[in-house]
Order: structure tokens, then C-alpha cells, then sequence
């Protein structure tokens, strides 16, 4: 397998091109994905919504390097990538951190592994601790931290490798309302400050549109890019704009299409 080459920072944008996923061999196999394309470009904050058992979050670790492809290309920055790489900053639904690690360890972890100097690795960890609101928290482990504190954490701690394309899969779905909301506000925030390019993987479609500067709307398995919707309400965006006709008008697009890929699969 052939390791990612060096990003050209000039850009991080990632491209797909007809990406083939299966599972297994011979008559037994299963198609996951077929024939998928699609383009972020640099700073974009795109979403990816679609029925459950579609292909999403393989799709995103297609692009992670975490799974092998059975066909097509993936580049990041121009650069064909195949296995995991620094250029690219995963954060998962579940709380992916160290339980023997503080919190601000956690994040000094990725500048810890470069061999970064310690002063430097503590003003990436203060920087990202103060943008995620959890400087007070630096010395708690994780079993001290609520499910939205932890993905907090998670997020400070892919940014702190100074990732250019943050791959984030369902990582607010385990939470409740009110903690999901603040935790959209907040990523919000700092993806404005860091302007990274952003790839998130969602099955809530309020989500979809309140975070997207485009949403790719897949199809059942095999999963395949259905349509690819621009979303064009101002930002910033709050809760408020569930209210707003563009919203309304743009979820019940993105609904028939799920409900017109149900009915044909029956």
C-alpha cells in the first residue's frame, strides 16, 4: 500500500473519483459503494446524508486511509492517499480518547508523536482547550467529562495535529438535543477560525443544512451520490433557521429523495 505523499498546503481539497467499495469475494460478495464522485474544495464545509446501511461512514474511512478501496481514486491536495496520513483529522461518534490521558495529554498527544518542543505543544494545547471552552478542564480524565466535553476534547485534540481536512462520522448522534445544538454552535466557530476543509457524516438532515455549504444526498446500498444540493442561507446560521422557507423548502427536498430511494427498494 502506498502511503500518502506529502500535502501541498497551497490546497486540501479532496476529490473522489468513481470509488468502488465490496465486501468480500466471488458470489457472497457485497457492493457497499459504486462508482462515487464527488469534490470538496478548500475551507468547504460539505455534509454527506443518506439512508442507513448506504455507505457514508465507508466512504469516509475510504478517505481517512482506514479502509482499502476496491476501486477508483481518492486525493487529498492532489496527492493519491491510500493509508492514514496527517493531512487528514479524524473525529468518530464514539469517545475515541485515552481514559489514561488528561484531557489537555489527550490533545498534546498527535504534537507530542511529531516531536514537537514542549512549549510549543502547550500553546497548541492552550489554543485549542480555549477554542473548545475547556481550558478549566486541562487536568480531568476522561470518566470526570460528559458525552459533549469528551467530543469536544476529541475535536481539540484533530485539530492540534493541524490537520488540513477534518473527516468527522455522526460525531454528535450519541448526544442530546440541547448538547448536540451547542456542540454544532461551537464547530461552527472554530471551523470559521481554522478554515478547514470539512467532510461530516450525518443522518440528521436539520444538521445537514444548519452546518453544509453543500449536502451530497446518497442513495441505498450500493450507495452512489443521488444529488448534490447547495445550501444557500447565510451564514451564520442558528437554530432559527428551521423556520426560514429556504430551510423548509430544502428538508423536504432532502427528505423525498430518501423517501423516493425507500420506496425503491420495496
Amino acid at each position: 500500500m502506498m502511503a500518502a505523499t506529502k500535502l501541498d498546503h497551497n490546497s486540501s481539497d479532496i476529490t473522489v473519483e468513481h470509488v468502488q467499495l465490496r465486501y468480500g469475494t466471488g458470489a457472497g460478495s457485497v457492493l457497499a459503494l459504486n462508482d462515487i464522485s464527488l469534490h470538496v474544495e478548500k475551507n468547504e464545509f460539505c455534509v454527506i446524508v443518506g439512508p442507513s446501511g448506504c455507505g457514508k461512514s465507508s466512504l469516509l474511512y475510504l478517505i481517512a486511509g482506514l479502509q482499502d478501496r476496491t476501486g477508483g481514486n481518492i486525493r487529498v491536495a492532489s496527492r493519491s492517499i491510500s493509508e492514514p496520513g496527517a493531512d487528514r483529522g479524524m473525529v468518530f461518534q464514539g469517545y475515541t480518547l485515552f481514559p489514561w490521558l488528561t484531557v489537555a495529554q489527550n490533545v498534546e498527544y498527535g504534537p507530542k508523536r511529531k516531536g514537537l518542543p514542549a512549549a510549543a505543544r502547550k500553546e497548541i494545547v492552550d489554543h485549542y482547550l480555549a477554542e473548545v471552552g475547556l481550558a478549566k478542564f486541562a487536568n480531568h480524565y476522561p470518566s470526570q467529562l460528559s458525552g459533549g466535553m469528551k467530543q469536544r476534547v476529541a475535536i481539540a485534540r484533530a485539530l492540534a495535529n493541524d490537520p488540513e481536512v477534518l473527516l468527522m462520522d455522526e460525531p454528535f448522534g450519541a448526544l442530546d438535543s440541547q448538547t448536540r445544538h451547542s456542540m454544532q454552535k461551537l464547530l461552527l466557530r472554530v471551523w470559521e477560525h481554522s478554515k478547514k476543509t470539512v467532510l461530516f457524516v450525518t443522518h440528521d438532515i436539520d444538521e445537514a443544512i444548519l452546518l453544509a455549504d453543500r449536502v451530497f444526498v446518497m442513495s441505498g446500498r450500493p450507495g452512489l451520490i443521488k444529488k448534490v444540493i447547495k445550501v444557500e442561507i447565510p451564514r451564520p446560521r442558528d437554530a432559527d433557521i428551521v423556520l426560514e422557507p429556504e430551510f423548509i423548502a430544502m428538508k423536504r427536498e432532502i427528505l423525498e429523495l430518501l423517501r423516493n430511494d425507500e420506496d425503491d427498494d420495496h
